[in-house]
């Protein structure tokens, strides 16, 4: 047979077996971030700070500063301020839950609107943490050496006049991934959901709180429920 025949014939076979393979691999399918589970509510809206009505549904709420509440570890953000929402109803009550439907007003200013839970997760922090090597970094903080500048002779001295400076931790991923998902957890569900619901809202706020005012304003209708 001819040998630039046989050539030919396979530049044109291998395209067309690359696209029936192309064609048969499985579709990669994008997976969906878990949906945020919320708080369960406490057993009546007085349980909380503060309550008031909405149409046919309660709304209750608690104001917890800086502080994520969380049954097992103790979170903090300094970049927002955080509120627990409850929402009650008559048996069989089923209401559409946004975030977007919340905002809050702080010492008497305009009202801002709550905020994605994802963007708490960088300024996360928890005083119970501790990192594994901290009795390392205590015992090497207790001296500063620094190279001899007199003489040239390379030699290390140590500084004992040079202030202490604090050691910088870093907090490992799987530690920060576990808060994140923590936080993930606990916001408010959103969607078409059955009442009772309960969940955390988050508010960008940096500074002192002398007031707040949650705003509410969505399908059961508007309210405003002082909390401070």
């Amino acid at each position: 047979m001819n040998l630039k025949f046989l050539i030919a014939a396979a530049l044109l076979v291998t395209p067309l077996a690359s696209a029936q393979e192309r064609a048969q691999a499985p579709a990669l399918v994008p997976q969906k971030p878990e949906a945020s589970k919320g708080i369960p509510p406490r057993a009546t809206p007085g349980d909380y700070q503060a309550h008031a009505q909405v149409g046919k549904i309660t709304m209750a709420a608690e104001f917890d500063q800086h502080a994520v509440p969380d049954p097992t570890v103790t979170l903090s953000t300094e970049d927002f301020v955080v509120v627990e929402v409850a929402l009650y109803g008559p048996a069989g009550t089923n209401l559409a839950l946004d975030y977007q439907d919340f905002s809050l007003k702080i010492n008497g200013k305009k009202p801002v609107p709550a905020r994605p839970y994802g963007m708490v997760f960088k300024s996360l922090k928890s005083p119970d943490y501790e990192p594994p090597s901290e009795k390392m970094l205590d015992k090497q903080g207790k001296t500063n050496v620094t190279t001899g500048a007199n003489g040239g002779g390379g030699n290390s001295n140590t500084d004992l006049g040079a202030p202490k400076l604090p050691p910088i931790i870093h907090v490992p991923i799987e530690v920060s991934r576990e808060w994140e998902r923590k936080v993930h957890m606990a916001a408010l569900p959103e969607g078409e959901r059955p009442l009772p619901q309960g969940g955390l809202l988050f508010f960008e706020h940096g500074g002192r709180t002398n007031s707040a005012e949650l705003v509410y304003n969505g399908p059961a209708g508007k309210v405003t429920i002082p909390l401070q």
